[in-house]
């Protein structure tokens, strides 16, 4: 793993020949021992090399909360993947064009969220299980103020979900159900007779992502974290309410008629969003991007 960006008068001198190419952008100065934001220090951008988990957590901490009505502002990321044609898949699931570095980070980021937000059929297709507790977090977990692990929240309007699974008969904290107001009862009993948490966000059957994001933050959920799928993401870009996307640029070609990260009607005008960190390792980009 190598930094990219930021860069950094001192990491630009460590590039071959002086130049910009491939800084390390996480150290201002070894003899100041100084951090740049989002950067740990110490990282060799000459070279790459192996990440500790403690970096990568350093790499993608949360922004300190800011405040809105009622108490600390949610943070919402997202973490996708996509091949250089734009894929968001192949062959219906994700992992043929992750990578070993791509799983690192995707366990990293679940470990910093307090929610780990869903959609039903991302839930149904990649066969989600419950978030598990990791050793090397639990420190900064509990120091936090944390649970062990994060919860899962899955979108979903009609319930229609196997309440056999271990997501819900066996998850550490409950698992939670995002719904509308007009879900069938006999679903909704069905799910908390499994064990899950259904919360309302929304009128009629369907969800609302501005107000699931506000009501996840009235649970005490404010570092949220989606990983779609396509049709969710969508969702929430067309809302507004994404603050920052984690995103995989796999180096693969796959062709055919695979989703995009974000799916649905487009918005009418497009949103930018500022790049804040790139990695790489083995051709893998690995981009942060926080909203403008």
């Amino acid at each position: 793993m190598r930094r990219l960006f930021p860069v950094t008068y001192e990491t630009a001198a460590q590039a071959p020949g002086g130049g910009p190419e491939g800084p390390e952008g996480g150290e201002v100065g070894a003899a100041a021992g100084a951090e740049a934001p989002g950067g740990p220090a110490g990282a060799d951008a000459g070279a790459s090399r192996d990440w500790s988990l403690a970096e990568l957590a350093a790499a993608y901490a949360y922004p300190e909360p800011g405040t809105a009505a009622g108490g600390p502002r949610p943070w919402l990321r997202a973490n996708m993947v996509s091949t250089l044609d734009g894929a968001a898949q192949h062959e219906g699931h994700s992992q043929p064009i992750s990578s070993a570095a791509d799983m690192r980070i995707f366990g990293t980021l679940r470990a910093l969220a307090d929610v780990i937000v869903v959609g039903a059929e991302t839930v149904r297709q990649e066969g989600y299980r419950p978030a598990r507790a990791r050793a090397e977090f639990a420190g900064a977990r509990t120091a936090a103020g944390q649970g062990p692990a994060p919860a899962i929240a899955i979108v979903t309007a009609g319930l229609e979900l196997d309440f056999s699974l271990p997501l819900f008969t066996s998850p550490l904290v409950p698992t939670l159900l995002l719904t509308g107001a007009a879900a069938a009862p006999d679903r909704v009993a069905a799910a908390e007779k499994a064990g899950a948490r259904v919360v309302v966000a929304g009128e009629g059957m369907g969800v609302d992502p501005a107000r699931a994001v506000r009501v996840l933050a009235e649970l005490g959920h404010t570092r949220l974290l989606t990983e779609g799928g396509p049709r969710l993401l969508g969702q929430l870009v067309a809302a507004e309410v994404l603050d920052e996307l984690c995103l995989t640029v796999s180096p693969m070609l796959t062709a055919g008629d695979a989703q995009r990260i974000a799916g649905g009607p487009s918005v009418t005008v497009p949103r930018r969003f500022e790049l804040v960190s790139l990695l790489e390792e083995d051709g893998f980009l690995f981009s942060r991007y926080h909203r403008s």
